[in-house]
């Protein structure tokens, strides 16, 4: 399906986090030693987290690395030259590349988009503000996660059919929900389209051509590539999913700018020890632009072009993760202790905490979690007590929701994940070392949550439910049918008893909650279905919202 449901699937280029990152940067805490990060390491690895976890470690001027695990019997032993898919990590490329062709005078960060796309290209705006260069990469845009024609004809390996004429035909009927420049949102799309902007300003064939002539070729990167040659590809890691089946290798087309790079852990020193230096390196003037912050995007945080700002103001950090179907990756930088940190893994469960701790040791590291080889099958009315709305903080409300036989969670403004349950109230979701009890009383409602992530544990009251109409069987079956959203995706509305269900094509069905006759929402994936109905009830079409993406259909006769 487009944006609407791959939301419960593995397509999205960035870590999940679902608690803030807050980081309290201590002046002198030592880096931990090798010995100690190898400890952690194989604590990790141990646990089944990842086949294979690297650390790099640059320390004024200092390079070390560490490495525990195996990258399988037939290919060489993992080590500072193993090239892993770094995902989101590929838009503080993306972001130095604007700040480069700004300092080139190519460019200007408060320009429209739409200058660099030529004289076909057609790019939303609202209220007379135009969606910048600066606001796509600081994700203040006003673009969605990702684009709602992104339907991949492959779920495994979802970006490699997004092409730049469904990117165009997007543009060019896509209404923003907000102006832009209103509000941070995360967007995968925007940071592809900033890519893809900037290689046809550059008259490149490609976002990696351009990657290759202005960043990895200047400061001596011969380990990074969009796509690996083929005398390397021994040295690559193979991906694994959350309980270590190995994936497919993810390619993309022209949102490459948003994750599409492989790298090794000696290169990502050799990028982050430029961006330490901003007096003397290739590319120091670029880099202390895009390092400049720009917005605050969420509590804690402050954006620069593609760069996350956490920590004291006294002392900031530059970050960013990444994920694939296969791969966790992270980096971070601190000017004022020249201190640079990269981690790698080939699996998809975090190891954000690992690349924290070792920032500042008194970041506590998450306890491992790994999913059972075989999940606990629980009937849909056990799963269905858990179901409901938790206040983890005041800015961030956790849906829980079951979609047909599994559970599913969705924090504030983030996709929903999937939870696997390894004990009868026990919940995980290793990709973002989330763990999640749910306390029930003696009829099985459930009377709290203890959630646990990232070294952290807070207890939380289940929230009341949200009022809901009730509407009588036959009011339902008047809005029961086939609505075709686009051409290739329709909606079957169906009911099942006294509930209404959506299903999309090739996607689990969903149930729907009433908060008027004609009003219908799905409060997990940010759904809303308003129907357009008769007098007499029937309805002859419906309006379908998603977060920020909205489409009619009329009901199929």
């Amino acid at each position: 399906m487009s944006s609407f449901c791959t939301r419960l699937d593995r397509t999205l280029v960035g870590a999940i986090p679902v608690l803030a990152l807050t980081v309290t940067m201590a002046q002198g805490q030592a880096v931990p030693s090798d010995s100690a990060i190898r400890a952690i390491l194989k604590e990790r690895v141990d646990s089944g987290n990842a086949p294979a976890i690297l650390v790099g470690i640059l320390e004024k001027g200092h390079r070390r690395y560490v490495a525990y695990g195996s990258n399988g019997p037939t290919r060489p032993p993992v080590d500072e030259h193993t090239l892993f898919e770094i995902g989101s990590i590929s838009k503080t490329f993306t972001g130095l590349l604007l700040a480069d062709a700004v300092v080139r005078s190519e460019v200007r960060l408060d320009q429209p988009v739409s200058e660099l796309l030529g004289a076909g290209g057609k790019v939303p705006s609202r209220e007379g503000k135009a969606i910048t260069l600066q606001l796509l990469s600081t994700h203040r845009s006003g673009l969605p996660r990702l684009p709602s024609n992104f339907a991949p004809a492959n779920i495994a390996d979802p970006y490699s059919d997004y092409d730049a004429k469904l990117l165009g035909q997007f543009l060019s009927s896509y209404a923003l929900p907000r102006a832009p420049g209103d509000s941070a949102e995360y967007s995968n799309l925007g940071a592809g389209l900033l890519g893809y902007a900037l290689a046809l300003r550059a008259k490149t064939p490609s976002w990696g051509a351009l990657v290759d002539r202005r960043i990895t070729a200047p400061l001596g990167m011969r380990e990074t590539f969009v796509v690996v040659p083929s005398a390397l590809q021994n040295r690559v890691a193979v991906g694994h999913d959350e309980r270590l089946d190995s994936v497919s290798a993810w390619h993309f087309d022209a949102l490459a700018g948003a994750g599409a790079l492989h790298s090794t852990a000696a290169d990502m020193l050799v990028y982050l020890a430029a961006q330490l230096d901003t007096t003397s390196g290739p590319l120091r003037h670029a880099v202390a632009l895009g390092r400049t912050p720009r917005a605050d995007f969420a509590p804690g945080t402050r954006i620069a072009l593609g760069w996350m700002i956490v920590g004291q103001p006294s002392q900031p950090m530059w970050w960013h993760g990444g994920a694939t179907a296969g791969f966790r990756t992270f980096v971070a930088f601190d000017p004022a202790r020249q201190l640079a940190v990269v981690v790698l893994a080939n699996s998809a469960n975090t190891i954000d905490d690992i690349g924290m701790h070792l920032l500042n040791p008194l970041t506590p590291l998450s306890k491992p979690i790994r999913p059972p080889r075989v999940a606990m099958t629980l009937p849909a009315a056990a799963l269905d007590r858990f179901a409901g709305e938790y206040q983890l903080t005041p800015a961030l409300v956790l849906i829980v929701a079951r979609v047909g036989d599994a559970l599913f969670a969705r924090a504030t403004g983030q996709p929903a994940f999937p939870l696997t349950a390894s004990a009868a109230n026990r919940f995980v979701y290793p990709a973002a070392g989330i763990e999640m009890v749910f306390d029930t009383s003696e009829t099985g409602s459930v009377r709290q949550l203890t959630f646990r992530q990232g070294g952290g544990t807070i207890m939380v009251p289940a929230l009341p439910p949200r009022a809901a109409v009730t509407l009588s069987t036959a009011a339902l079956d008047r809005l029961v049918g086939a609505y075709p959203l686009t051409p290739a995706l329709l909606l079957a509305i169906t009911r099942d008893g006294d509930i209404l269900y959506g299903q999309a094509t090739g996607q689990p069905r969903f149930p729907l909650t009433a908060t008027a006759a004609n009003r219908f929402v799905f409060p997990l994936l940010g759904i809303e279905i308003v129907f357009d109905t008769s007098e007499t009830g029937s309805a002859r079409g419906l309006t379908f919202r998603q977060d920020s993406a909205t489409l009619t259909a009329p009901r199929r006769p």
